[in-house]
Parts: C-alpha cells; structure tokens; sequence
C-alpha cells in the first residue's frame, strides 16, 4: 500500500504542480497583458501612426515641391516672354529714336542748305553791288582821263560848273 499511495501521490503531486504551473502562467500572461502588452502595443500603434504620417507628409511634401517646381517653370516661362516683351519694345524704341533723329538731321541739313543759299545770294548781291560801283568808279575814271586829254581848259571849267549846277538842282537848290 505505500507503494501505491506513493505513486498516487507522485500523480496527485503532479497535477497538483502542473495546475499551479498553469495557474502561475495563466497570472503571468494576464499580468505581461496588462502591465507589458498594453503599454507595447500602445507603443507599437504609436509608432504606425508616427511612420504613417510620416509617409503622408512626404507624399504631401512632394506633390507641394512638384507645385511648386511646376509654378516655377511657369513662371520661367513667363519671364522669358516678358523679356521677349522687353526687347521688342525697346528695339522698337531704338528704331523710333533712330527715325526722330535722322528727320531731325534732316531738318537741320535743309535749314542749313536754305541758310547757306541765302547767304550765298546776299554775297552775290554784295558782290554785284561791289562791282557795280568798281566798274562805275573805273568808268568815271577812265572818263575822266580821257576828258582831261580831249578837253581844253575852257571846256573842263564848263564841263565843272555844268556838273555844279546839277547837284545843285538835285539838292534842292537853285
């Protein structure tokens, strides 16, 4: 009989272990769970949520850079049309200009020339007024030697006082 009771007490000693073994694992696992699973899974939840806005913020960062680079292009292309813009108003300026001056130089050539003809005829006129009296000094000269070789004395005093006389009547006096 103690054999017997033996063994059933070995048996009864290992159930009686592998419930509290049980039970003991069974308390564990509840206490991991509410001391260590819930804190890890919390932490874990964290950490997706964290990764995913990550991820959603790097989609938004690059749809905004894509914007933005499109906007930039655009605006490129905009300041090369304005500078296209530029160019033509200031080429047509320069053309303007060049035009306002060459009419201006041209202007300036005719009012030039006019002048230059006008002083050339008041020279000539000066000139011919010049020689007009030359040769009528010349004549009287020339006159007057030959009258002085032809004349005699009696006829020059004539000659004198005839001439005398018409100044006289040309002044007003008789």
């Amino acid at each position: 009989m103690n054999a017997t009771f033996l063994i059933g007490a070995a048996e009864g000693v290992q159930w009686g272990d592998f419930l509290f073994y049980l039970l003991t694992f069974v308390v564990l696992i509840a206490a991991v769970k509410h001391f260590a699973w819930g804190p890890v899974t919390e932490m874990m939840e964290k950490r997706a949520n964290k990764i995913a806005n990550d991820i959603d913020s790097a989609e938004d960062a690059r749809k905004k850079a894509e914007e933005l680079a499109a906007q930039r292009e655009e605006a490129l292309k905009d300041s090369h049309v304005e500078a296209s813009k530029i160019i033509d108003r200031a080429k047509q300026n320069g053309e303007q200009q060049k035009a306002s001056i060459v009419d201006s130089a041209q202007s300036e050539v005719m009012t030039m020339k006019d002048n230059a003809k006008k002083d050339i005829e008041q020279q000539r006129q000066e000139a011919m007024s010049g020689i007009k009296n030359d040769v009528a000094e010349l004549s009287i000269e020339i006159a007057s030697k030959i009258i002085q070789k032809e004349l005699n004395a009696e006829d020059q005093k004539a000659l004198v006082d005839s001439y005398i006389e018409g100044l006289g009547k040309q002044n007003g006096i008789r």
